[in-house]
């Protein structure tokens, strides 16, 4: 143990279970004063289970660390500002914020209810918000601070039945890279986390679904980050949630501080900084307005050209335009 976030105190939400659990474990080992919330929940939202977040508390001290439970619901500012206080009445300060809490109600978007679309992003997104407004008040008073927030290739490539939950994540993305120029001059960093892991969420898509969702092009592939995640959902001996951890926790050292606003994919052994959504990736200008003949030749030509679809229509299908 090198003691790498000695003194420092460190509140994560969702830290009951899964890659939360995890990092709570390793931040403690590192000597960090640990609070974790987690309301107990089920996957779906539903529910409520003091347990997760004693029994990680129990761990930590039985190994010789310091922690504290929060039993709050962070999808209300109330419940976010809560685990800000924890933190603060149990040791009198605040370092660093994890946001893991996050629940999965798949459905293809055209049969998805208001329901199921407004509880992810209450808890999925607004959890996020809920959490770093209240921290990142006391982080600028500090002049110092550590938000890590988790957001999905869901949200930031697109799967298949997660309308809800992509939106939320993508959302998560755009928080981090806000909130990093928002904090940025007062010494606080916000990143955030895509991760690939076996855990309780990926564990309710059924495998069924995972193959049919591939067999017609409607999950995720392409590239080595997609690879890795790939590797990690579908088991490999790297699937583990602990295998996120580390790059976590990397996040809240000292040593990271000029690291901020980035999003870095963590799936089994590999670590990847992705890309910014701007500036394009490809563009065709001319100095006067566009006319659709125009477009009509140049955007299948030069703008999207080798560009695929990621869910094209079945070939049977009698789509206008298609050649």
């Amino acid at each position: 143990m090198a003691n790498l976030l000695e003194g420092r105190v460190i509140a994560m939400t969702g830290a009951g279970r899964g890659i939360g659990r995890e990092c709570a474990l390793l931040a403690a080992s590192e000597g960090a004063r640990v609070v974790v919330n987690d309301p107990g929940v089920n996957p779906d939202g539903s529910g409520h289970d003091d347990g997760p977040a004693e029994q990680v508390v129990t761990e930590i001290k039985d190994g010789g660390g310091d922690a504290a439970a929060n039993l709050a619901d962070v999808s209300s500012m109330e419940g976010g500002e809560s685990v800000i206080q924890t933190a603060l009445d149990t040791y009198g300060k605040l370092d660093g914020l994890i946001n893991f809490a996050a629940i999965l109600r798949d459905r293809m978007v055209f049969n998805m209810t208001e329901e199921e679309w407004d509880d992810v992003i209450r808890i999925d997104l607004k959890g996020h918000f809920t959490t770093t407004k209240p921290a990142g008040v006391v982080f600028r008073q500090q002049r110092y601070g550590r938000i890590v927030n988790y957001s999905s290739v869901s949200g930031l490539q697109g799967n298949s039945g997660q309308a809800n939950y992509g939106a939320a994540k993508a959302g998560v993305a755009g928080l981090t890279r806000v909130a990093a120029r928002d904090l940025g001059r007062y010494g606080v960093t916000v990143n955030a986390i895509a991760p690939g892991a076996a855990t309780r969420l990926t564990a309710t898509v059924p495998d069924t679904t995972r193959e049919l969702r591939q067999q017609r092009g409607m999950a995720p592939s392409g590239g080595r980050a997609a690879g890795a995640q790939r590797q990690a959902a579908e088991g490999s001996g790297l699937r583990g949630p602990d295998m996120v951890a580390p790059m976590t926790v990397y996040l809240l050292l000292d040593e990271a501080w000029n690291i901020n606003g980035k999003i870095f994919s963590v799936a089994g052994g590999q670590v990847g900084l992705l890309g910014e959504i701007y500036p394009p990736v490809r563009t065709i200008y001319k100095d006067a307005r566009w006319t659709l003949d125009e477009l009509r030749n140049l955007v299948p030509t030069q703008l999207m050209s080798g560009i695929p679809n990621p869910a094209p229509p079945a070939d049977d299908l009698q789509i206008p335009g298609r050649a």
